[in-house]
């Protein structure tokens, strides 16, 4: 039987080598990013393999107070926006205590799945969170590559 604080210590290792990400700021207003991690991205741009599921890890500041919370993914290709489907799109079921307080610092988390019938092309993660009055907490976008 494993303890409960190995396995504990086990994720925060995990964690800790997840190197945080180049990213670039697309419109945050209502917060400020201070780290994006995707797990595993060891280069960027990130290699995506079809049938795998990320960890995405934000932390962030709010400069709102917010009852909740809720993410939209895209592909972005040629400047278009292909919305992506994430299993969780609740903020306040993936890491972030509702509700959302001026002034704090939060933890975002949540997977991205990689669907085996995706096709194998280049393109732009673009990741946001908009609070209750569907304003910008944040948004970020990365490189990826989606491989077999």
């Amino acid at each position: 039987m494993v303890p409960c604080p190995l396995a504990l210590l086990l994720a925060l290792a995990a964690t800790a080598l997840a190197e945080p990400l180049r990213f670039v700021d697309c419109g945050s207003v209502d917060g400020s990013i201070q780290e994006v991690n995707v797990s595993p991205c060891p280069t960027q741009p990130c290699l995506l393999h079809k049938g795998t599921s990320y960890s995405i890890n934000i932390t962030f500041a709010s400069k709102i107070q917010s009852q909740g919370s809720k993410a939209r993914v895209y592909g972005e290709m040629l400047h278009v926006d292909i919305p992506f489907p994430i299993p969780e799109p609740d903020g306040c079921k993936s890491g972030i205590q509702c509700p959302i307080q001026k002034g704090h610092s939060y933890s975002y988390l949540n997977k991205l799945p990689v669907k085996s019938e995706y096709p194998s092309i280049k393109l732009i993660v673009k990741w946001e969170l908009v609070d209750d009055q569907d304003q910008m907490l944040f948004c970020w976008k990365i490189p990826v590559q989606i491989t077999s």
